[in-house]
């Protein structure tokens, strides 16, 4: 046993990224293990029953699975140097909505600019994903155990939207998105003001891990958008940062009232990119939960298929308009588990509270992501997400 914590993940994954960061900003201690180390397998694999990561054992021997729950504990505890979550209810509902945004809608540029352009990428991945592979491996298997990993992860960006017939459109959106939080970050250091929320967690998901760290992105990301790239660069390290070169001084957030023009614009992009999907996925599971009336509190969202079945998240795939093209994604109740936190930030927030929230979603086209609701909660027990009570919503 050890008196840090440590972190279980993988240098080039998405959500480990998040945990990372976290623990630098914070100033907690920590080991970091790749998921191929033995003490992985032997120790957290048996509590957690998956290979998943990011994994976080605290120093009392605790397990703790999933980027947003291990911030959770994190902040529950008090245990960093500065909350991330803001303490005024419209400044959390924003960093709610890009937590969700960051995590699941930027998935598919993420993927695409992760899968296909070998040419500039293949070997910066073959060695960064030695991390989950056991030590014992030679250079060969190494790299006939990246082909197979490789695989399963170039059929998710399928199931994730990046088709050929996508391609195009998913680059042109990703500039754009890069150029508006471009020139958000001339208004501030990060997403809301002077510090790091919760939002800028969500964000970094993508923007480092895939964005950021892989060559042929992170070019990208420095040409079209230095900014992002700083603050990137910010995010990933444990000073407090004071920019001299932004709009607004200062390490505090936001007021309510005071949302620069360059978030909305930013809550715009959300709502064209990533609305119609989170609307087509609600109302495919809804019409599913419909189907299975007998489903019990507590029940595995993911319906078992075989001796992996810890494995799958998802239940099934939904159709929508994809900027004028129609595909199909992966129905994940992970994602209404984020969505959730925006909707209970809405419902416990006072009058005055909900009427400025529900403005802004109104002015920017977003309203509808505080009133659709799946008819069941998505919880989480024992790592993995379970079905919860009727939404009486």
């Amino acid at each position: 046993m050890t008196d840090k914590h440590i972190l279980y993940g993988m240098s080039a994954s998405l959500y480990t990224g998040k945990v990372r960061a976290y623990l630098r900003q914070q100033g907690i201690a920590f080991i970091e293990r790749g998921a191929g180390n033995p003490h992985f397998s032997n120790d957290v694999m048996p509590v957690i029953g998956r290979f998943i990561m990011p994994v976080v054992q605290t120093p009392e021997g605790k397990i703790i699975q999933d980027g947003t729950v291990i911030l959770d504990h994190f902040e529950a505890g008090n245990l960093g140097k500065r909350s991330i979550q803001p303490e005024n209810q419209t400044l959390r509902a924003l960093s709610y909505l890009f937590e969700l945004f960051g995590g699941e809608g930027l998935l598919r540029p993420a993927m695409h600019y992760r899968w296909n352009f070998d040419s500039d990428n293949l070997a910066f991945l073959i060695s960064s994903f030695k991390d989950v592979f056991p030590p014992s491996l030679n250079d060969e298997e190494t790299e006939l155990a990246f082909l197979h990993a490789s695989g399963r992860m170039r059929q998710a960006a399928v199931n994730f939207g990046v088709v050929p017939e996508t391609f195009e459109i998913i680059e042109s959106n990703y500039r754009d998105f890069l150029l508006r939080f471009n020139r958000h970050l001339g208004e501030s250091s990060f997403l809301l003001g002077g510090h790091a929320t919760i939002g800028d967690f969500g964000l970094f998901n993508a923007l480092y891990a895939h964005l950021a760290r892989d060559p042929h992105p992170a070019l990208l990301m420095k040409n079209v958008a230095p900014r992002v790239y700083a603050w990137v660069e910010r995010m990933n390290g444990p000073e407090e940062f004071q920019d001299h070169t932004v709009n607004r001084q200062g390490s505090e957030l936001f007021g309510h009232d005071e949302v620069p023009e360059s978030l909305l614009d930013m809550m715009r992009y959300v709502r064209d990119e990533y609305l119609p999907e989170i609307t087509a996925h609600i109302e495919f599971t809804n019409s599913w939960l419909a189907a299975r009336p007998e489903i019990e509190p507590g029940t595995p969202c993911a319906i078992p298929l075989g001796a992996n079945e810890k494995s799958r998240r998802f239940i099934g795939r939904a159709g929508f308009n994809y900027r004028g093209v129609e595909i199909e994604t992966m129905v994940m109740p992970y994602r209404f588990f984020l969505l959730q936190r925006l909707q209970d930030c809405f419902d416990e927030a006072g009058a005055d509270d909900q009427t400025a929230i529900r403005k802004l979603f109104h002015q920017t086209g977003l309203e509808p992501l505080l009133d659709m609701r799946t008819h069941r909660r998505v919880d989480r027990e024992n790592h993995l997400e379970v079905w919860g009570e009727r939404n009486e919503n």
